[in-house]
């Protein structure tokens, strides 16, 4: 499962937010940002709590889990060839 998030889209709704002005907002670097609106890093608990609260959204509708069957089933392989040996 992937991790997906809206704070791009969450950013320009709320009056086109800079990635500057909310990583200034919560207290992280613009980088920090990127990363996790890219998919590159996901936020540690306490960052995505400030996420949604700086952008006034619940988390379950600032970050969701998007399945993909096709990784976990090749992953479930993985294990289980792994575990006959």
């Amino acid at each position: 499962m992937n991790l997906t998030n809206r704070i791009k889209f969450l950013r320009q709704l709320k009056g086109d937010i800079s990635q500057e002005q909310l990583a200034q907002m919560i207290g992280c670097s613009r980088q920090t940002i990127i990363s996790i609106e890219s998919g590159c890093k996901n936020p540690s608990v306490e960052l995505a709590l400030k996420l949604s609260h700086a952008l006034n959204t619940p988390m379950d509708e600032l970050f969701a889990l998007e399945e993909n069957p096709e990784k976990e089933k090749f992953c479930r392989k993985i294990a289980a060839f792994f575990k006959c040996r």
